[in-house]
Order: structure tokens, then sequence, then C-alpha cells
């Protein structure tokens, strides 16, 4: 018997937001903290993004913080909405950095695509379930919100065309930047470091197994082979197998309560995550214009 979807009958319209909770908090919180977290790994090997984040040194110099409020500045929203005040902070913190620098358009939809598409092909591929026509559209809705909020303009209509931007941009911007593999050598160690330091060599190869060609090429990364690749991919299956023999979650998951969450033991305050610059280091060139709602101060 099949577990019941609590998205049955919600409209993918009027209704993304509560579907896409329900989907990061009960029936995919592992896989989409997972695939989320390699969607922002994608986007360190287009130079203009990964050398960025070398240079303000946050991934490089205070990985774990970083990690900690990017994932927590993406959950707020989420879970409490984005006219709520702490979704309206969580936003306005994410504007307010964002600015800081030279950010194009481009680079932006290109980020918003992957936080669209990496999450629907890994569970395509390693799901204990597919998800719904409904589901995948309001995941589709739900980041075409967060785009308007951070100001990003022409944002696809369809998750087709998040898609075909994602992978257009990769074919055409994926090298290799001395600075962008600092930073995914650094998040490759954090990752490695949620686990007992005896697993790091496997946790390497695993990390490794579940890279494409270009992905690896572009930090000039050591193919893992295919028996790895294969036996990764098989242990991700047997797991989703596993998970959907189990009974449906009956209390939700958080990110912000997940072990790997280290820098706020005693709780946060969504004003003061994130980097804090003195000043601007790169002129204001291209970014976009975050709406009146979520300006940043």
């Amino acid at each position: 018997m099949s577990k019941p979807n609590r998205n049955n009958g919600l409209d993918p319209e009027t209704e993304f937001a509560e579907i896409y909770r329900n989907l990061a908090t009960y029936e995919f919180p592992w896989d989409l903290n997972q695939s989320l977290s390699f969607a922002l790994f994608r986007t360190y090997a287009v130079p203009s993004v990964g050398r960025l984040l070398d240079q303000t040194g946050a991934f490089t110099q205070n990985t774990q913080k970083r990690y900690d409020d990017t994932s927590i500045l993406l959950e707020v929203p989420l879970l409490e909405g984005f006219d709520s005040p702490n979704g309206k902070a969580a936003i306005q913190r994410i504007n307010q950095m964002h600015h800081m620098y030279d950010i194009s358009n481009e680079d932006f939809l290109y980020v918003l695509a992957t936080f669209v598409v990496v999450p629907q092909r890994w569970i395509e591929n390693y799901g204990w379930r597919q998800l719904t026509g409904d589901e995948l559209l309001a995941s589709v809705r739900y980041y075409q919100a967060l785009g308007r909020h951070m100001g990003i303009k022409d944002i696809p209509a369809t998750y087709a065309e998040f898609a075909a931007l994602m992978d257009t941009y990769e074919a055409a911007h994926f090298a290799f930047d001395p600075g962008a593999r600092r930073v995914a050598d650094a998040t490759m160690n954090l990752l490695a470091s949620f686990y007992p330091a005896v697993a790091k060599p496997i946790i390497d190869i695993f990390s490794r197994s579940l890279m494409d060609e270009p992905l690896l090429a572009a930090f000039r990364y050591r193919n893992p082979g295919n028996l790895a690749r294969r036996l990764s991919a098989a242990g991700l299956r047997l797991r989703a197998r596993f998970v959907a023999a189990l009974p449906p979650r009956r209390t939700p998951q958080y990110v912000h309560t997940m072990p790997r969450i280290r820098s706020y033991p005693n709780g946060f305050d969504v004003k003061t995550l994130g980097t804090f610059a003195p000043g601007c280091p790169v002129p204001h060139r291209h970014s976009p214009q975050p709406d009146t709602t979520t300006s940043p101060s």
C-alpha cells in the first residue's frame, strides 16, 4: 500500500508554498536538503560565481557558518511565509548580502534554476517516490516567487524553461577557476565533517560519484570510476526503498534543527545572519533590484 500524499487536493497555483513546505519537511526532507546543497555546489563551477565566493572568504574561512546561514535564510521564508516578519527579514538579509557585489541577472537566474531543476532530477533518480505534476509545478511557482522577491528579471515560466536555462548556462560557462576550486574543496571538507573522520575517504568518493563529467572537469576532480558510480547510485536507491516502506512522517523535519547546523546551538536572530561588510567592494552595475517590501537598508 502506498503512503497517503498530504499534498493531494492542494492547488499548485494558489497553495504552492504549502505544497513545497510539505515536500521539504514531510515528504523529502533529506532528499531536498541534499539536492539543494548539491545545487549550490554546482554553481561554484561557474567562475563568476565561484570566484566571487572565494574573494569574499566566507565559504573558505568560515564554511560551517556560511553553510548554516544560507540554509536557515532559505528555510525561514518557506516555513513562515514571504510576508511574515521573519520571512521579510530573511529576504532582506539575502538581498543585502547580494547587493554588496556585482552579480549579473544571468548568474542570479542560473542559481535560481538550480534550485528548481537539481532537486527534481535528484528525486527522479533517488527519491522514494516521484513528484506529482502538481508538486513539480508548485516548486516552480515557489522559486518564481522567491526570485521576484530578490528582484530577478526574466524568470522562466515553466520547469522545462528552467531546465533548458540551467543546462545551457552550464554548457557555456562551466570552467576551471582556482578560487572556485578552493570553495569547492572547503565545501567538500565540510560535508565530510558531518560524518566520522574514518569515513572521509568514502564520503569523498561518494560525492564525486554523484558529479557528472562537466562538473568534475570544471573543478579538475578525479573521476571516481564506473564501479563507484554504480555503488553510490545503488546505495541511494536502496535507501529510497527503505524510506518508501516506512510509515508516513508525522512530525516535520526542519533544516535548522538538523545536527549538521552547528553555529547556533542557542537559537538565532534572522536579522544577524550572513555577512556584513563595511562599504561595497565593487560597483553595482548588473545586480537586480529587490522588491520594495524587502529592499536592503
